[in-house]
């Protein structure tokens, strides 16, 4: 039977992704995870189907004996977060960059099949062409953006030098079900859904007319599991993983209140650091190789999204952990 590692399985994609494997007919799964930007509560459901190592992938040597023998690793552990990178950037290098070494190497030394990386569409930068498309140069913004574009060139090198079979998905702005927002560096979708529920204004950085590639967790956590059972062809390689569209923060705030009913307008501020200002990723290739293939519109998404915030609000409120 195989076995499926997910470094970063405690956290917002990591856990759905978790689920999606348990779904498969067949293998199992563990997770890697230091907590430490995950929680317990992401996995309690299905925490009695999986094997959860309490282990920081910092620590290269707890790390080896984990990944050993594993068919396909996931590697989602991350600090992930842009602003953070640049008010912390050696506690964002050391996980980022040192991390992602350590796990490839583990991988690699431990006769791993293949390694599904997640890259980030922050390795694109500012340029104005849209959409982004594999072949332009990076232009890195951030800490952040480095590292993560850093762990794609060690992916391709793990590859070509040590015979691991890897593949590098670069995330574009994912939301869904259990993003923090409770941090200060959480993702805006998250604080969104916060604020509609409370009825209270968001604060938008910069002027709303910044663009993204919002993709629905669910439809990521699919093409890693693809990009994991795609033909050797695909290794070494780097992929979009967006949905080929783009909403301004104005627009996606406009399409929740809808939903819910509501007007409230948003509070503005300046900009954040090392944001891009547009975001669009060209998926011809994931749906070439890869068989990419979306399920969820940006309304569909929202809704499921919003209903999970929702009943996680009225846990909370009659005290259910």
């Amino acid at each position: 039977m195989p076995k499926f590692m997910v470094t970063g399985g405690a956290g917002f994609i990591g856990s759905t992704l978790v689920r999606s494997l348990l779904d498969q007919p067949n293998g199992e799964v563990e997770i890697v995870d230091n907590l430490l930007t995950g929680h317990e509560k992401n996995i309690a459901d299905v925490r009695k189907r999986v094997m959860l190592h309490h282990v920081d992938i910092r620590d290269a040597s707890a790390l080896r004996p984990i990944l050993k023998g594993a068919d396909v690793v996931f590697h989602l552990a991350a600090i992930p977060s842009v602003p953070r990178s640049i008010h912390e950037p050696q506690a964002s290098h050391e996980v980022n960059a040192d991390g992602t070494f350590n796990v490839m190497r583990a991988a690699a030394d431990g006769g791993v099949r293949r390694l599904v990386y997640a890259a980030s569409s922050s390795a694109y930068g500012d340029s104005e062409t849209l959409p982004k498309i594999e072949t332009m140069i990076p232009r890195p913004k951030s800490p952040y953006a480095v590292q993560k574009l850093l762990g794609e060139h060690y992916a391709a090198v793990f590859h070509s030098c040590f015979g691991l079979e890897t593949v590098s998905l670069r995330f574009f702005n994912v939301y869904g079900p259990r993003q923090d927002p409770s941090s200060p560096y959480s993702g805006v979708l998250s604080l969104f859904m916060r604020h509609l529920l409370a009825r209270t204004a968001p604060t938008i950085f910069g002027d709303g007319e910044q663009s993204r590639d919002f993709t629905y967790v669910e439809d990521v956590a699919g093409l890693c599991i693809k990009a994991a059972n795609a033909p050797s062809s695909v290794a070494g390689k780097m992929f979009n993983a967006g949905n080929g569209g783009r909403f301004t923060l104005n627009q996606i705030w406009s399409l929740l209140q809808k939903v819910e009913g509501v007007e409230i307008a948003p509070k503005f501020g300046p900009p954040r650091e090392g944001d891009v200002r547009h975001s669009m990723a060209d998926t011809q290739a994931a749906v070439a190789e890869l068989g990419h293939a979306p399920k969820f519109t940006i309304e569909e998404g929202l809704k499921k999204t919003l209903e999970w915030y929702r009943m996680a609000e009225i846990q909370t409120t009659q005290g259910v952990a």
